[in-house]
């Protein structure tokens, strides 16, 4: 599985980025992908997830402000960013499972790493 992130980059506050996450090899379209990201010296952090079915979830710092969305024809995974803001900055990995997780009978997207088998390289955010 490879997992190859882009549109990253440097921006001023305030503005949007959209950051992509294209995959290739043998996982299933169906399960979750989710986006995290890293400042130095911390531990990575969830982000957003989605499925194909629709099902997302994002971390409380970003609520509101992005977007997700996973196109299950090509499985990629896009991150629509807006009103950005200097605590954004951080790389942001892509991430896929390889299972799929049912908490009180009913799906859903996780925001833990260790939920997600497969990792891309990251893109940089800088957000000033």
């Amino acid at each position: 599985v490879q997992l190859v992130e882009s549109g990253g980059g440097s921006v001023s506050a305030g503005v949007s980025l959209r950051i992509m996450c294209s995959s290739s090899g043998a996982t299933d379209s169906t399960n979750c992908m989710a986006w995290f990201r890293q400042t130095p010296g911390n531990q990575r952090e969830g982000v957003a997830a989605a499925d194909s079915d629709g099902r997302v979830a994002y971390a409380d710092p970003v609520k509101g402000r992005f977007t997700v969305a996973k196109d299950s024809d090509k499985n990629n995974l896009d991150l629509q960013m807006s009103s950005l803001n200097p605590e954004d900055t951080a790389t942001y990995y892509c991430a896929t499972s390889h299972i799929k997780f049912i908490r009180e009978g009913s799906r859903y997207c996780p925001l833990f790493e260790s939920g997600y088998s497969f990792w891309g390289q990251g893109t940089q955010v800088t957000v000033s």
